[in-house]
């Protein structure tokens, strides 16, 4: 299964904007970029968590 094409983005668009109305739109867009912005930012955190690990041993202080 491929990603969606022209006439299927617009069919989803059109549910959407039937779904939450016009006003509600642009608030809806801008909790779902700030909600991947987080996730983005949580993932980088966890990410240099992880790559910091293994360099952290008893005693030694944290490298910057």
């Amino acid at each position: 299964m491929g990603l969606p094409g022209g006439p299927e983005l617009i069919i989803i668009l059109v549910i959407v904007l039937v779904i939450f109305g016009a006003g509600k739109l642009p608030g809806v867009g801008r909790s779902l970029g700030m909600a991947i912005t987080e996730f983005k930012e949580g993932i980088k955190g966890v990410k240099e968590e992880t790559l910091d690990a293994p360099a952290k041993k008893e005693g030694e202080p944290k490298a910057e």
